[in-house]
C-alpha cells in the first residue's frame, strides 16, 4: 500500500515541476539567440568599421561615397557590392550609421568630430578623424518567440569605436 502512494507522489511531483522545466529550457534558448544576434551584429559593424577605417580618400561627410557604401554593405551582406542576402535576418544597410570622433586634448575628451573645413571634413582640406564609430543607433529589433507570449521587441544598439588608420 505505501509503494503504491509514493509512485502517485512521484507522478504529480513530476507533474508540477514539467513545466517549470520547460520555461525554464525556453528561457535559456531565447537568451541564446539574443546573445548569438547581439555578437554577430556587433562583429559585423567591427568588419565595417575595419574596412573604412585603413581605406586611403575616404569621404565620411558624404553619404554617398563608395567606400562607406561598400563597408555598410560587407557589414549587412558579407559583400561589398550588396550582391547577396542578409546574413542576419531583417539587418539592413539603412540601419547603420558611421560617425567620426576625435580626442580633445584640452578636455580630455573623445567627441563627435564634425564635417566642416576646420574639423573632419577630409574632401575640403580637413584632418582626418581619431576614431571611427559604427552603430546601430535606434536598435535592431528582436523579438522573443514564446508561444501565447506578446512582447515588444528588444532593442540591440551594439557600437564599435576603433582608430582610424587611413588617410
Amino acid at each position: 500500500m505505501r509503494r503504491r502512494n509514493q509512485r502517485g507522489g512521484f507522478l504529480l511531483e513530476n507533474a508540477l515541476f514539467l513545466p517549470i522545466l520547460l520555461l525554464l529550457l525556453l528561457g535559456m534558448i531565447e537568451l541564446a539567440k539574443i546573445t548569438w544576434t547581439y555578437y554577430a551584429l556587433q562583429k559585423a559593424l567591427y568588419t565595417a568599421a575595419r574596412y573604412v577605417g585603413t581605406q586611403q580618400s575616404v569621404n565620411f561627410c558624404d553619404d554617398t561615397d563608395t567606400i562607406v557604401t561598400a563597408a555598410k554593405n560587407l557589414a549587412v551582406t558579407g559583400t561589398a557590392d550588396g550582391s547577396t542576402e542578409a546574413l542576419i535576418r531583417n539587418f539592413s544597410v539603412d540601419q547603420i550609421q558611421v560617425r567620426l570622433e576625435r580626442f580633445t586634448a584640452e578636455t580630455g575628451d573623445i567627441g563627435e568630430c564634425e564635417c566642416s573645413a576646420e574639423a573632419c571634413d577630409t574632401a575640403n582640406g580637413g584632418r582626418s578623424p581619431d576614431y571611427i564609430v559604427v552603430s546601430i543607433p535606434n536598435g535592431y529589433p528582436f523579438t522573443l518567440a514564446i508561444p501565447n507570449l506578446p512582447l515588444d521587441p528588444i532593442l540591440l544598439r551594439p557600437r564599435v569605436r576603433i582608430p582610424f588608420q587611413g588617410t
